[in-house]
């Protein structure tokens, strides 16, 4: 989708993504997977090179995806030297989830939004050898730790309860993100897209 920009050389057309990327929001939208990784790096390594110290406002809109791909995020999130803002938009379920409430600038949520969080599913098309089938296991077993660490880390729950909670989806829902912390506050969209 593309836009009109009027300046004193005319009227230019621009992509609403080139246009929201200079007003330094990005969105996370859809399955997190290795092509969304990459584009959310090449966004911010670009937003890192204009100006290091200036906000950025990451917008999330997501079922969830893969973790591999998803610590990527995480990781960028959580050494980019200027400060990130998470909003979810809708739903951040299951990696998404941890992205949201990993946002340590705040952590925003509209009214209805829904945030969710489970232990680590087995990936797609796992089977082989019994002892592949074994290292999958352990894996996920490492995997499953490892989120929890994270989602204590993010929102002062102990990592009993964590590990209790995760076992079935536990949705939450506005208030109860907040609650529960996930999230900081609940807005409304015009407060969302303020400067």
């Amino acid at each position: 989708m593309n836009t009109a920009i009027y300046d004193s050389n005319g009227i230019h057309e621009i992509s609403i993504d080139s246009l929201l990327n200079h007003k330094r929001m990005i969105y996370l939208e859809g399955e997190i997977n290795d092509v969304m990784a990459v584009k959310v790096s090449k966004e911010l390594s670009q937003l890192i090179q204009e100006d290091a110290n200036e906000p950025v406002k990451m917008f999330i809109n997501s079922g969830g995806g893969s973790i591999d791909a998803g610590m990527v995020i995480y990781d960028i999130i959580q050494s980019a030297p200027m400060p990130i803002k998470t909003y979810c938009l809708g739903r951040a379920y299951s990696m998404a989830a941890v992205l949201f409430c990993c946002g340590g600038h705040g952590r925003y949520l509209l009214p209805h939004s829904k945030v969710m969080i489970h232990e680590p599913l087995i990936p797609y098309g796992a089977g082989g050898k019994t002892s592949s089938v074994q290292t999958i296991a352990d894996d996920l077993k490492k995997t499953k730790e490892e989120m929890v660490e994270i989602l204590s880390k993010h929102t002062g729950q102990t990592k009993r309860k964590l590990r209790r909670i995760t076992l079935n989806d536990a949705f939450f829902k506005g208030e109860e993100a907040v609650k529960f912390g996930l999230a900081d506050k609940v807005i409304g969209f015009a407060e969302m897209m303020e400067a």
